[in-house]
């Protein structure tokens, strides 16, 4: 059950990453993964293979427009992947890479101040190599730091969103299984709560099954965080469920544990309609949610929860292409 190895390949790719520059990052990044990489991103990125065309689309581009970029993890976990029967092994990263934002990244201007891009990333590792990545980040605050902010006001509040509490998720050492098992246990307990919410009362009785009172909802930019159940009903779920429509589940690539923390995304996690306001945006047709969630449990229930949604992406479907329209300002 030791996932030291995997662990140390990912530390290792980003120590690298570290002192990459945009001419050499494709072969930084070649150094650790496999010649078929299968690397998913957010819009305007998507899906790429191999070494040489991430730097292209993502890294390059990043590096070009960020100066002195660090990687501050708040967390960093391994586990089997319940998803393929406990056969894979994922290594989980989030936190920010921060920067100074000087030059201009896929049509956002500059404002040469530090900038943090919220980043989830999962890495399957097989043979001592990274054969998988899904890089999950919040292009939407990056837009907001840099004062051009594309999107009504949110129901929530987006702050730089932090890490956990406790300040203790950082697992660069084998957590105990067994509590990797529990809190697993937990998010799918939640999972199948929100599958029958309508058995219970109210959705402050679903929620309390599975999350403490005083839970903390760390949501994108353009949703915005909350904080214990009853905000979260009212400045996230109640906008959601009354606004977005024919909600169709379609699973998820990767979904693990380790300690007192958890994580899944999917590709995408939800087909939906949007009925009308959902981020301001009329009633249109079928759209998709990509969306990545990241917990902390505390004893028997859930106390804190990340998330990540590709919103450029789920804008796209509905003919709102903000990063085009922000090279047009």
């Amino acid at each position: 059950m030791s996932f030291q190895s995997e662990k140390a390949l990912v530390r290792a790719h980003y120590d690298a990453l570290a002192k990459a520059t945009p001419d050499t990052v494709a072969s930084v990044l070649a150094e650790r993964t496999s010649d078929d990489w299968h690397w998913r991103g957010m819009h305007p990125f998507y899906e790429q293979y191999g070494a040489q065309a991430v730097a292209e689309s993502f890294w390059a581009p990043f590096l070009s427009a960020m100066t002195k970029v660090q990687r501050r993890q708040d967390i960093f976990i391994a586990g089997h992947n319940e998803i393929d029967g406990f056969q894979s092994v994922w290594v989980i990263s989030m936190g920010h890479l921060m920067g100074l934002f000087d030059a201009p990244f896929v049509g956002i201007k500059p404002n040469r101040r530090i900038a943090m891009l919220r980043y989830a990333e999962f890495n399957k590792v097989v043979d001592g190599k990274i054969v998988e990545t899904a890089m999950f980040c919040d292009l939407i605050h990056l837009m907001n730091q840099a004062g051009q902010y594309p999107l009504p006001p949110q129901t929530g509040m987006h702050l730089v969103q932090p890490g956990p509490a406790t300040h203790d998720g950082l697992l660069f050492d084998d957590a105990d299984p067994a509590q990797g098992q529990k809190t697993l246990e937990l998010v799918n307990a939640m999972i199948g709560d929100i599958n029958t919410h309508k058995k219970y009362n109210s959705p402050q009785e679903e929620l309390a099954q599975t999350w403490h009172d005083d839970f903390i909802w760390w949501g994108p930019d353009g949703i915005g965080a909350t904080y214990t159940i009853d905000r979260y009903v009212e400045q996230h779920q109640q906008p959601f469920r009354s606004q977005i429509r024919d909600r169709v589940y379609n699973g998820h690539i990767c979904r693990l544990a380790e300690g007192n923390f958890g994580g899944f995304f999917g590709w995408a996690n939800l087909s939906v309609t949007n009925g009308g306001g959902y981020l301001g945006m009329p009633a249109g047709g079928r759209s998709e949610m990509r969306v990545v969630d990241m917990y902390r449990r505390d004893g028997d229930k859930l106390a804190e929860n990340w998330i990540f949604i590709d919103m450029l992406h789920f804008l796209h479907l509905q003919g709102l292409d903000v990063l085009g329209r922000m090279k047009t300002l």
